[in-house]
């Protein structure tokens, strides 16, 4: 079954992880895949050849999106490459100390506020107004199950989630009429780079504390984000949407 048929689709942070499975599942549905990365070239290109080997339609564009002129570089590049995007995913993702709040500094709290607002900010002031000429688009941004279940360390990361969160409902009300909807998911804690560093047996802790007694893998994550990027949820907007193994019962 084809989703994604005749869409296109940008996703940022696609070379590996959550995003990665992402554009691969998305390949898999019909779409035709932008595949974003920062800096790693060879993993974004690896993407794009399991999505053409599996004879779908992708290919691999840089930009950092901090940087709104990469950001509009990129979208044009996606645009001439694959046609007007249909399909907009907000998973780029940007470190942060894991430290107590006394041990934090201002600027990189700020630092890690400011790069995922802009980044969301400029990704969808640049291809919504493509979306409101076709009166028709999907936005889904990735947020974490830390926006509002906070964990110690996390207070750059939990405020910034938050942050985007809140932005996701803003414009799923102010785009609703023109066709536009805009959906958050929420994963918990998953098996990709960004968490390796957390001990095993931190890990195992946590998973022994869910529903479904273990920890997320990209793909259960990329599942998630196909059902609200598909017409299967044609009428779902606003919606935050945790994949997290059924913490928020706990």
């Amino acid at each position: 079954m084809n989703m994604l048929s005749g869409k296109t689709a940008l996703i940022t942070g696609a070379s590996r992880g959550i995003g990665a499975a992402t554009a691969k599942l998305f390949g898999d549905h019909g779409a035709a895949v932008a595949v974003n990365y920062a800096n790693s070239e060879s993993a974004a290109n690896g993407v794009v050849q399991e999505i053409v080997n599996a004879g779908g339609k992708a290919f691999a564009v840089k930009a950092d999106v901090s940087d709104p002129a990469q950001i509009e570089k990129m979208i044009a590049v996606t645009n001439r490459e694959l046609g007007n995007i249909d399909i907009l995913i907000l998973n780029a993702g940007f470190s942060f100390p894991t430290v107590p709040f006394v041990q934090y500094q201002w600027e990189d709290f700020e630092r890690k506020l400011t790069n995922e607002l802009k980044a969301a900010f400029t990704c969808c002031k640049v291809v919504v107004p493509q979306m409101i000429e076709k009166k028709s688009g999907c936005i889904v941004a990735v947020s974490s199950s830390l926006s509002r279940q906070p964990g110690p360390g996390y207070v750059a990361h939990s405020t910034a989630k938050s942050g985007l969160d809140a932005f996701a409902r803003s414009l799923a009300l102010e785009l609703g009429p023109e066709g536009i909807r805009v959906n958050v998911v929420a994963p918990g804690l998953t098996e990709t780079d960004a968490t390796s560093h957390i001990p095993d047996e931190i890990k195992q802790m946590m998973a022994q504390h869910l529903p479904l007694q273990r920890n997320a893998q990209p793909d259960d994550i990329a599942g998630a984000i196909l059902m609200m990027a598909s017409d299967q949820s044609k009428f779902i907007t606003g919606a935050y949407v945790p994949v997290s193994g059924g913490s928020p019962m706990i």
